[in-house]
């Protein structure tokens, strides 16, 4: 069963999944048009679904020049129900709060602070839904 929202509030649904350990596919656009889908961490506040990149990555070179994406959230534990959110990035957040983002979703996946060099700088995305889908198996 799915529902289909055109509303610029994010979902309770989309949320649960967002905060949940659960990952996520997020779809920019390269130059040339074509898609470009990677497997992300999620994360959300009241406003917004998260994301976090850095600024040298393709995905951030994208939403810099085309702010429409489109991202896909599963359950980890029935794979069958996930919400899919198309929208913009309305904001970017750096610095320190981009830092400490990233160190809370290491958590959140792996139970330890994030490990991995960075090679530029941290960047969390804010996504604004402007439709929704949420399938829920039937």
């Amino acid at each position: 069963m799915s529902d289909n929202i055109e509303d610029q509030n994010v979902h309770p649904r989309v949320l649960q999944l967002a905060r949940g350990h659960n990952f996520a596919a997020l779809t920019t656009l390269l130059p040339g048009g074509h898609p470009q889908t990677q497997v992300m961490w999620i994360d959300a506040d009241d406003d917004h679904i998260l994301i976090n990149t850095e600024v040298h990555r393709q995905k951030f070179k994208n939403v810099e020049r085309d702010p429409r994406v489109t991202v896909t959230i599963w359950d980890r534990e029935d794979p069958y129900s996930f919400v899919e959110v198309r929208g913009e990035v309305v904001g970017k957040a750096r610095g320190q709060e981009a830092r400490e983002h990233i160190d809370d979703l290491s958590y959140k996946y792996r139970g330890s602070p994030y490990g991995t060099k960075i090679q530029s700088e941290r960047v969390i995305l804010r996504i604004a839904p402007f439709r929704q889908v949420i399938r829920t198996p039937s």
